[in-house]
């Protein structure tokens, strides 16, 4: 008892740093939020090209080249994305619209050109393949942060970077059982993302593979964006491999752009 004693007696100085510390670490719902709003939010507005490289195991690749545009609502955590696909000819004038709203189900559309109709992509397909890539229709425009529960597992190095890892799991069923991701402590950009199976098999695996801060217009803010990225099916060797060009935030899109009329009737002015 008298060691007992003697050793609390030892830690007191201590316990209020220890104490403070862990005030100071942010939650892992904080730390996930912030990174959504690096990743998908950056800027007022965004355009960018995008090429998404199709590739099966066997190295066969199949390529998509579209056009994104993407507005925040001011004073809301809501958006809208329009992607307009110009190559290659069997998808040649596709293009999806997405309403996103925080804790309620997205609106999204597609227009289908060889059929020359849209149709609405029920909530249901939002964890469903994006034109046949890696991603899903959720990935494009990202998860509802209150959709999973978060934990925040460790801190650790990945590459240069210092990273939260954090464990995502859904509170709805879904494809995957739970996601665990690293996440830079300076950015707050995802630089890795990995999701787990029913077995609790690794299924498929993200990556953020170059990272550039691109400038807004005017040069008054930049931001940081992941320029290249990669999706992996780990069981079947497929990936789908993205490379976003000729970025530009706060352009002051208009909000008439994001609107179904735009799908068969696409904003010439900010698709070429």
């Amino acid at each position: 008892m008298r060691y007992t004693t003697l050793s609390f007696m030892l830690l007191m100085p201590v316990l209020p740093c220890i104490h403070a510390f862990a005030q100071n670490k942010p939650a892992a719902t904080e730390i996930v939020q912030k990174s959504q709003e690096a990743f998908y939010y950056s800027g007022n507005d965004m355009k960018s090209n995008v090429t998404m490289e199709l590739i099966t195991a066997d190295g066969k690749k199949r390529t998509r080249v579209l056009t994104m545009l993407r507005r925040n609502d001011p004073g809301t955590a809501n958006q809208k994305y329009f992607l307009y696909f110009h190559e290659p000819g069997d998808v040649r004038r596709m293009a999806f619209l997405v309403w996103k709203y925080p804790e309620k189900d997205d609106d999204r559309w597609i227009f289908i050109p060889a059929v020359n109709m849209v149709r609405r992509v029920a909530a249901k397909d939002s964890r469903s393949s994006f034109v046949g890539s890696d991603f899903t229709y959720e990935d494009i425009s990202g998860r509802d942060v209150p959709a999973d529960t978060h934990t925040l597992l460790r801190e650790e190095r990945l590459g240069d970077a210092d990273c939260y890892v954090i464990q995502s799991v859904p509170k709805a069923a879904t494809e995957y059982t739970k996601k665990l991701a690293w996440i830079d402590k300076k950015t707050f950009l995802p630089l890795k993302e990995e999701y787990y199976d029913a077995q609790n098999q690794l299924a498929r695996l993200f990556t953020a593979d170059k990272i550039e801060n691109v400038a807004g217009q005017g040069g008054k803010k930049s931001y940081q964006t992941a320029t290249k990225r990669t999706m992996k099916n780990v069981k079947s060797g497929h990936r789908t491999d993205v490379t976003i060009t000729r970025v530009a935030y706060d352009i002051g899109l208009d909000d008439g752009i994001f609107s179904e009329r735009s799908l068969q009737n696409p904003p010439q002015q900010w698709i070429k």
